[in-house]
């Protein structure tokens, strides 16, 4: 399964690269309005998509994006995750990434890698530009995720399959100068998943093997021209018998030193994972944005 993500993120990687090159002005839309990467990929906050397409294109233009994570709990649990990111005229995104989660002291010395594929599409509403309508932007879209390290921990601990699609209905907001002069950006997501920890413990489980519609929500502000802060929270499912899965949820601070590029810090409270509970993390996010 590992070439068979290499060749979508090669072709992501070369549009990227030949549209920069093409069309000089692409990336129109306002700082921040393409969201930052979350961490399957998805343009939107770091836990959740956002209806918001990735990118800065508008509906003459193509944008995109590539980012990098990474992230370590209380006891030792590391992510590292990277991707790609494609917008097509503010109406389609696709996007490749790719997960590696270090076990810690579970499994010394072991880790599950997570490969995730992923299509937006935006059905009507503009978030940015419709302000004078209370109708926000909605999108739907899917992830398509492959655990390539399935029978090494997941399946031992009850989880039914390697791979899994994730189902999504994303609802996002801009509102321009609307507490204390400042822009907000509000969201909310329903998301149909069997994704056991995100995908990164497989799907189903022994407990559950149906699809279950969990919400997500999203708020961010800018305190300034070039800094955004916000917060998330993220319901998952509890599939596994073995051990408990809690919601997420984090706070987050972005900086924008130039509009092509964004630096996100984050404190994120996972509860429990596997056997390690009251898991809080540090997260650090860049991205590259057009």
């Amino acid at each position: 399964m590992r070439n068979f993500y290499f060749k979508p993120l090669v072709l992501l990687v070369s549009t990227l690269a030949s549209f920069g090159v093409l069309n000089a002005q692409a990336g129109d839309r306002l700082l921040a309005t393409g969201g930052v990467s979350q961490i399957e990929g998805a343009g939107g906050g770091g836990l959740t998509p956002w209806a918001l397409i990735a990118g800065y294109g508008t509906d003459a233009q193509i944008g995109g994006s590539a980012f990098f994570t990474r992230a370590k709990t209380s006891d030792d649990f590391e992510l590292n995750t990277g991707g790609v990111a494609v917008g097509f005229y503010n109406r389609v995104e696709l996007s490749v990434s790719q997960t590696k989660f270090e076990l810690g002291s579970t499994v010394p010395k072991a880790s599950i890698r997570l490969n995730t594929l992923g299509v937006k599409l935006r059905l009507f509403g503009d978030a940015i530009y419709d302000q004078d309508s209370w109708v926000p932007q909605v999108a739907v879209g899917a992830m398509v995720k492959h655990n390539e390290d399935f029978n090494a921990v997941p399946s031992l601990i009850g989880a039914k399959r390697s791979t899994g699609v994730d189902y999504y209905l994303a609802a996002s907001k801009l509102y321009l100068d609307a507490l204390f002069g400042r822009n907000i950006i509000l969201g909310s997501t329903l998301i149909a998943t069997k994704a056991n920890q995100f995908g990164l413990l497989g799907f189903g489980g022994d407990a559950r093997d149906d699809y279950q519609i969990k919400p997500s929500y999203s708020a961010a502000i800018m305190l300034s021209d070039n800094l955004l802060l916000g917060m998330e929270y993220r319901y998952k499912p509890d599939n596994l018998s073995a051990f408990n899965e809690n919601d997420a949820k984090d706070v987050f601070v972005t900086w924008f030193p130039h509009k092509r590029l964004s630096i996100t810090a984050a404190a994120v409270d996972l509860g429990d994972v596997a056997d390690k509970s009251n898991q809080n993390a540090w997260y650090l996010s860049g991205q590259l944005s057009y």
